[in-house]
């Protein structure tokens, strides 16, 4: 396992003799991209230098309690099972270390939230999955911008967008993409009936303009004004703006601002990232499909997740998953069902499975 390490540690000298060189950091592309892998590096040489330590304090141990006798011995014995509950430890952390790298793992993220099957229920359960991300965005320290919503006749939200920045965002949500279902009773039901409603998440990571490039040419912009609930007019301005790519037919809308260049800017940040993302999927023969993968068509039976309000309930398909406490959940407290997703994913990159 620690045969790649010398070189490793030649690619740690290495990258730390550039970043001490004042040419590498007036390059600020090249300087960021060398300080993430030196981060990287770091990580990967301090783990497998205290494995290959533990590993050699266990072969001296060994080599010591074979001659060794009385108080010793059990000293020696209790050494022995230390250094190898460390190697242990520090093995699994080391392949995991040595996992390749997900593209998109120092990228911030753009989260789409839409109602689906229905009606207002579903408008109102996605501003319910809104206030969620946004909660759990403050407990983590990261970045919450509002790209665009539309605001629904009851206070839901028929879509949102939004921009997430901080350390470890898109390690920690790109599993949330796909229908999300829930399970309550609605506020316009007389009956005390438990209705099944649906909402669409879709993960996006942040495309920088150095990600991709648009030609002006390939956009057909739109400008028109605002509208609120029910369609009335917010604005008494053109300040709207619709983007369409006309090579894919990707439509990005923004109105939330009251200037048009500042929602022309935010729609060209959504559409870079979807872009972006079509263009990964593309590499990894999926075409353009994994933003319908991981919304598939927004009906009930598409989902990943059920959150069942009169049993507290919070169940997650994909791994069975079931948890009962849906309240703290929708509240923030989302690290539970994230870390089991990330612990998932780990295990099957470990067994070769993707």
């Amino acid at each position: 396992m620690l045969e790649r390490l010398e070189d490793f540690e030649r690619e740690f000298d290495d990258v730390e003799a550039h970043l001490a060189d004042p040419d590498v950091f007036a390059d600020q592309e090249r300087y960021v991209a060398l300080t993430r892998r030196h981060k990287e590096l770091d990580a990967i040489v301090s783990t497998g230098r205290a494995l290959r330590r533990h590993q050699e304090d266990l072969v001296t141990a060994r080599e010591m309690l074979t001659e060794a006798s009385g108080a010793d011995r059990e000293t020696l014995r209790a050494e022995v099972d230390a250094a190898e509950t460390a190697i242990d430890d520090l093995s699994e952390q080391y392949r995991l270390l040595l996992l390749p790298k997900d593209p998109n793992d120092d990228k911030n993220v753009i989260v789409e939230v839409r109602g689906a099957e229905g009606g207002e229920e579903a408008n109102l359960f996605a501003r319910d999955l809104f206030d969620m991300y946004r909660a759990y965005a403050g407990r983590m320290g990261w970045g919450f911008e509002v790209l665009g919503s539309q605001a629904s006749d009851m206070g839901g939200v028929s879509e949102a967008s939004f921009l997430l920045k901080g350390d470890g965002v898109w390690s920690r949500l790109k599993h949330e993409g796909g229908t999300h279902r829930v399970q309550r009773v609605p506020v316009t039901e007389s009956q005390g009936r438990i209705h099944t409603s649906s909402a669409t998440v879709t993960v996006l990571p942040q495309a920088e303009e150095i990600d991709v490039q648009i030609d002006p040419n390939d956009l057909q912009i739109d400008v028109y004004r605002s509208s609120g609930p029910g369609g009335q007019s917010v604005n008494t301005t053109d300040s709207a703006v619709r983007i369409t790519h006309k090579p894919t037919g990707l439509v990005v809308a923004m109105q939330d601002e009251k200037s048009q260049l500042q929602n022309r800017a935010r729609a060209l940040v959504v559409l870079r990232s979807r872009l972006l993302k079509a263009e990964q999927d593309a590499v990894a023969a999926e075409a353009s499909s994994a933003r319908r993968s991981q919304v598939g068509s927004g009906g009930r039976a598409d989902k990943i997740r059920t959150y069942n309000v009169k049993e507290n309930r919070l169940t997650d398909h994909r791994i069975g998953l079931t948890i009962y406490k849906l309240d703290k959940v929708l509240a923030g407290e989302l690290d539970e069902v994230v870390d089991a997703l990330v612990a998932d994913e780990r295990a099957r990159q470990l067994q070769g499975e993707d």
